[in-house]
Order: C-alpha cells, then sequence, then structure tokens
C-alpha cells in the first residue's frame, strides 16, 4: 500500500485515526463524513493514496472503478436506491484532502446543477 505521511484519509485507512467505517473492501474504505451534507454522507476512498480522482483513474483503472462498487454497496446497504457521487478534483472546485474520494450522498432532494 502506498501511503503519504501526512495524509489525513491515509491515516484512517491505516486506523490511526479513528473513524466511522461502514464498508471495507481489500482496495477502499468508506466512512461516515465528519460533516454530513445529507443524511446518508459517506467517503469511499482507495486505500493507496492518489492526490484525486483523476491520478487515481490513470494509475489504476480497476481500482478506480472499484470505488464505484463500493459506493453503490454502500448506498444499497444503507436503503438508498437513490444516490449521487461527487468526485472533487482541485482546490477550484471544492477538494480539501487530497486523497482520492467519492462522497455518496443520499436521503435528501438533491438539485441540479449542484453548487
Amino acid at each position: 500500500m502506498t501511503a503519504a505521511p501526512d495524509c489525513l484519509f491515509c491515516k484512517i485507512v491505516a486506523g490511526d485515526i479513528p473513524a466511522e467505517v461502514v464498508h471495507t473492501t481489500e482496495s477502499t474504505v468508506a466512512f461516515r463524513d465528519i460533516n454530513p451534507q445529507a443524511p446518508l454522507h459517506v467517503l469511499v476512498v482507495p486505500r493507496d493514496h492518489e492526490p484525486d480522482a483523476a491520478a487515481s483513474a490513470a494509475a489504476d483503472a480497476a481500482m478506480f472503478a472499484e470505488i464505484a462498487t463500493t459506493a453503490r454497496a454502500v448506498a444499497t446497504g444503507e436503503g438508498y436506491d437513490d444516490y449521487r457521487l461527487v468526485f472533487n478534483t482541485g482546490a477550484g472546485v471544492g477538494q480539501t484532502v487530497f486523497h482520492t474520494h467519492c462522497h455518496v450522498l443520499a436521503g435528501r432532494a438533491m438539485t441540479w446543477p449542484p453548487g
């Protein structure tokens, strides 16, 4: 596993920082967001560190696809058939932790376009 020593999500994956983990696979960890924006707000992160979605997709397409598979398992496991997946890539669009992560949101009406 590749990790970045100062990365918050790498520390969660390693178990060094506590989180409410709701699902794990060999390649991913899913945990509840500490600042939820919907009744269901879970982050799915790859175990290997990449700074953003574009880098993860380029490094390992199969693992990147597993993020979506894990997100589906989380949403359906929590009783949601309708859910939104959000990847922020870059500070200019709101990424604050530079470890690839997918927000799984469900349980309330979502507007379009997101803002």
